[in-house]
């Protein structure tokens, strides 16, 4: 993208640009200092030795014989001495005073011969003018260990500071915002080109309208002018709200390799720190990185770290430190400061937390819901995550897709990635349908639990009750359909029945009745057949309970309370939004009509006792059975689900091969040909 021509770009080229202070110019001047200081005579001071001075072999000679030295040092190997000299004579030979040559300072003397040399010390030696002479041996990296043992300790310290003080400011490689020094810098990631990325639009399967929505984003980035030729504006930013594992960062990063601009990423909790005014210095650190680089883009994953609404008391979970650095966000996204090309992406799956003024136009001008994907997703997005699969050829996808409903992009994922862990368990060449089946059992149930023992009775008892579920399913219009019952444990379950749930766009009352009945089919099936009940049906009268109350309070379904709602989502409410008199009126509505439906579900097992408890001996006997098996016992059920219609619509409308051009139909029969032959 042209940088020099768009108007987005408000940089003044001409601004002078202020030099940098490197703090690495610091350091190098400290360490020449403490060399100089080393290796000159202020270094000696420093070790605690004293001053050298050369000096001539006869001047030696003179020194001695008048009584100067102490002792004398042989180097052979490289034919010199060390005269030390007496306290009392220093100034007679040096010519300075004590403190200024140090508290040993000697003199280095060339000599010849070291036989004449020896000579003439053994003779002074006994004469008492020096008291004893010793020899050193220096090889080639003598100079080298006197340094270390000599100045070691410093030279140690000088590498110690040097280590301190770059783990302080984060070090050189480390990004920046690693450190003390760097800790109010942002820690985001740039992505300077779309290849670091990699990403896509083809890579995001299903969610057609948020692609839509996003793909204006990334037109206002690519041609801006067209835009603002107009008179409009580019949208300040466009926040992604839906469930988890949905693909909102996956969008987020798509957008950023579409538009081919600069991509800053970031987490919410990147903001957040232990030190205060660091979160705040990190939002004006990030934005000012993006507005050198603009037109581009930052996104803030999760930002319901960082934007949840401000408390009216700061007594009742108030944070200072967190407001601060909203407040920060809220002045960077929309202040008296401009943020040309520079558009905000964020993504939560809170957006009731957030706080109202992050929300409003001219900050996050948009909303873009991310949900969970529909039939039609889901296939699609099958398709993608089984391409790296060895699949069967007789794999239905519209089957996998049925089979998984409410799951996420990324449940999806999951399940397919379990398929092909279990096909392997199994030496198996290829994925097949059944892996499907085991790998979504085994993410919504859990493992099987074979080494559960179990008595005739609980076996009989458990038996019952899902034959129960299964039988009011069957004869219920508006129930879910049924796929397989089993009583093999898995989890915290004795015993499951898998459904296919109807996803509708709205539901009606009837439709959530006979769900209530279905799911008190399993305790109505224990009373009537084995005369008691049992804890068993825990979970089923946990869920029939709920929809009742929901059905009452919330969606105004109760013939004494009609068209009322008191849905409240106010996170800290602490009273109900209704009196005590209506709340018994709620609790009489739920009794009345979770009891009702039992009473419903009971009827239909006694007209059909004769096929439940044929199910239920072919339950004990097999421990699994499916949608085939009670269609032998009962026929067929009556009624087609919702989404077979959608099945068999899509396929109504998609166009025949007959309809197709010559060519289309050419290259079909070459493509069935060369299948044939293969």
């Amino acid at each position: 993208m042209d940088n020099k021509n768009n108007p987005l770009n408000n940089k003044d080229k001409n601004e002078p640009k202020m030099p940098r202070f490197n703090m690495n110019w610091l350091y190098l001047v400290v360490a020449l200092t403490l060399g100089i200081i080393i290796f000159s005579g202020g270094g000696n001071m420093l070790a605690g030795d004293g001053a050298s001075q050369e000096a001539t072999y006869t001047k030696f000679k003179q020194y001695v014989e008048k009584g100067y030295a102490t002792n004398v040092v042989i180097n052979k190997d490289k034919s010199t001495l060390k005269m030390f000299v007496n306290p009392k004579h220093i100034q007679d030979v040096f010519h300075r005073n004590s403190k200024q040559v140090g508290s040993n300072p000697y003199l280095n003397v060339n000599f010849g011969s070291i036989d004449e040399l020896e000579k003439y010390l053994t003779k002074e030696q006994q004469t008492r003018r020096i008291v004893d002479f010793s020899y050193e041996n220096n090889d080639s990296n003598g100079f080298l260990t006197n340094i270390l043992f000599s100045y070691g300790p410093f030279i140690l310290l000088l590498v110690f500071w040097f280590w301190i003080m770059r783990r302080m400011s984060g070090g050189s490689g480390s990004g920046g915002g690693s450190g003390i020094f760097n800790v109010g810098k942002s820690k985001a990631k740039l992505y300077e080109k779309a290849d670091d990325l990699g990403i896509t639009f083809k890579d995001v399967a299903g969610q057609e309208e948020a692609k839509q929505e996003v793909q204006e984003i990334v037109e206002f980035l690519k041609n801006p002018k067209k835009y603002t030729e107009l008179g409009g504006k580019i949208p300040k930013g466009a926040l992604l709200v839906g469930p988890p594992g949905t693909g909102k960062t996956l969008l987020a990063k798509a957008v950023a390799g579409e538009a081919g601009v600069p991509f800053f990423s970031m987490s919410g909790s990147d903001f957040v720190e232990m030190f205060v005014g660091v979160g705040a210095s990190r939002v004006r650190d990030v934005f000012h990185q993006a507005k050198e680089k603009s037109p581009c883009i930052i996104f803030i994953d999760e930002i319901d770290a960082v934007g949840r609404a401000r408390s009216k008391n700061p007594s009742m979970g108030g944070n200072d430190e967190r407001e601060n650095t909203l407040n920060a966000l809220l002045t960077e996204m929309d202040g008296f400061g401009t943020n040309s090309g520079v558009i905000v992406l964020a993504a939560t799956n809170r957006a009731d937390m957030l706080d109202k003024a992050l929300l409003r136009a001219g900050r996050f001008d948009r909303q873009i819901n991310v949900d969970l994907p529909d039939l039609t997703e889901r296939k699609a997005i099958f398709q993608v995550h089984l391409r790296p699969l060895k699949i069967d050829d007789s794999l239905d996808l519209d089957f996998l897709a049925r089979q998984t409903p409410g799951f996420s992009g990324a449940d999806i994922a999951n399940v397919c990635n379990e398929a092909a862990l279990i096909a392997a368990r199994h030496n198996s060449k290829s994925v097949v349908k059944q892996d499907f089946i085991d790998a979504v059992d085994r993410i919504i149930g859990g493992l099987e639990k074979k080494t559960k023992i179990m008595t005739a009775n609980e076996k009989r008892s458990i038996a019952l009750h899902e034959a129960g579920h299964a039988t009011i399913s069957w004869f219920c219009e508006h129930a879910n359909p049924l796929v397989k019952v089993s009583i093999v444990p898995r989890g915290q379950a004795l015993g499951a029945a898998w459904y296919l749930p109807e996803e509708r766009q709205i539901t009606t009352k009837e439709q959530m009745l006979d769900e209530m009945c279905a799911l008190l089919g399993g305790r109505a099936a224990e009373e009537l057949f084995t005369g008691h009940i049992s804890t068993g049906a825990m979970n089923d009268l946990e869920r029939a309970t709920k929809s009742a109350f929901g059905m009452i309070a919330y969606a105004g379904m109760s013939d004494k309370l009609p068209n009322i709602c008191y849905y409240n989502n106010q996170e800290y409410q602490f009273q109900r939004p209704y009196s005590e008199t209506t709340a018994k009126i709620i609790d009489d509505e739920v009794l009345k009509m979770v009891n009702s439906e039992y009473a419903h579900a009971k009827q239909i097992l006694e007209e059909h006792k004769e096929g439940h408890n044929k199910l239920a001996e072919l339950l004990i006997s097999r421990e699994v059975i499916y949608a085939e098996d009670v269609e032998v016992i009962f026929g067929k059920r009556p009624w087609v689900s919702r989404s077979q219609e959608i099945i068999k619509e899509n396929e109504a409308n998609a166009p025949k091969l007959e309809d197709m051009p010559e060519v289309v139909k050419q290259a079909e029969a070459e493509h069935q040909a060369t299948k044939a032959n293969e």
